[in-house]
């Protein structure tokens, strides 16, 4: 066992534990004069660059130093350096674009309408376009079912005008009914049966057959007669696979008795001021959703 050290004048913190007792010996000067230079650099920043919150915005700061204003200026400046793409592809003949795919035109356009899609469409859609969910409204845009058309003019007019929605007076409208309010309950069994008939699903044949009469005299009109759709009016197709809300019995029923009403919003600028998306974003984002393999 070592032998305690003499006391050195030293005063003591008045910590003792088990006769051993801490010394307050002082930090070294060097570290307590960068100690208070860092209070002080504090001081200074904090009046020269924004640092303190308010209830609107944090204080300013001496020189007037924002981290948005540089993002603005880079923005700005590469937005110059695009002028001339983003002119000539706000003017663009879509078709034709598409049908170039070599020129820089196109590629900024699918570059662009990436993160265009990205900032406005994934939240719905998802970031691969294929939708959210199975089955919750919102269409995969990557398959070759397309409600009102999927050349790159009408997926650019989709996304100008939106659907369903009271901003824009061109927006693609359609509505179907809720049949639980016309039709007997039988009537939809019925019906259901032959839709799920329709697309090769497990079905009971004899309400189907019965369904087929009723089906004539109420969803033929929008739908057609083999129940293939109608893309003019946003008529879903009812004979493939792809459901927007589902297609087994218990959401075709549902469909059936209370309808569905999705709705996008009209994306163009004329109607979102100050933050839609102007006609060269308009454009792009149709581009590259015309691109993903599901464009007509």
């Amino acid at each position: 066992m070592s032998e305690k050290k003499e006391y050195d004048g030293v005063e003591t913190t008045g910590h003792e534990w088990d006769g051993i007792e801490e010394l307050n010996n002082p930090l070294p000067r060097w570290w307590v004069w960068v100690f208070y230079a860092t209070i002080v650099w504090a001081i200074g920043y904090s009046i020269a660059y924004p640092a303190w919150p308010g209830i609107k915005s944090s204080t300013a700061g001496l020189l007037g130093y924002s981290t948005r204003a540089n993002v603005a200026e880079d923005i700005a400046a590469v937005n110059e350096q695009n002028a001339a793409l983003r002119t000539e592809l706000a003017g663009a003949d879509l078709a034709a674009l598409v049908d170039n795919r070599d020129s820089d035109v196109y590629s900024y356009a699918v570059n662009g309408g990436r993160a265009v899609f990205a900032a406005n469409c994934s939240q719905c859609h998802g970031s691969g376009a294929n939708g959210v969910a199975p089955a919750n409204g919102y269409p995969n845009l990557r398959d070759d079912a397309w409600l009102w058309g999927g050349t790159v003019d009408e997926i650019a007019f989709t996304v100008s005008h939106g659907i369903r929605n009271e901003q824009s007076r061109d927006a693609r409208w359609s509505e179907m009914p809720a049949f639980g309010d016309i039709l007997p309950p039988e009537e939809v069994d019925q019906v259901v049966q032959y839709v799920l008939s329709l697309s090769g699903n497990e079905s009971d044949a004899a309400l189907a057959e019965a369904g087929a009469e009723v089906f004539d005299l109420n969803c033929s009109s929008c739908h057609g007669a083999e129940g293939m759709g109608d893309q003019f009016q946003g008529a879903p197709n009812l004979t493939d696979a792809i459901w927007l809300y589902g297609g087994d019995e218990e959401s075709l029923t549902e469909t059936v008795m209370n309808s569905r009403f999705g709705v996008m919003p009209a994306w163009s600028d004329e109607y979102r001021v100050g933050a839609g998306l102007s006609q060269d974003e308009v454009n792009a984002v149709a581009v590259y959703v015309h691109q993903l393999g599901g464009g007509q």
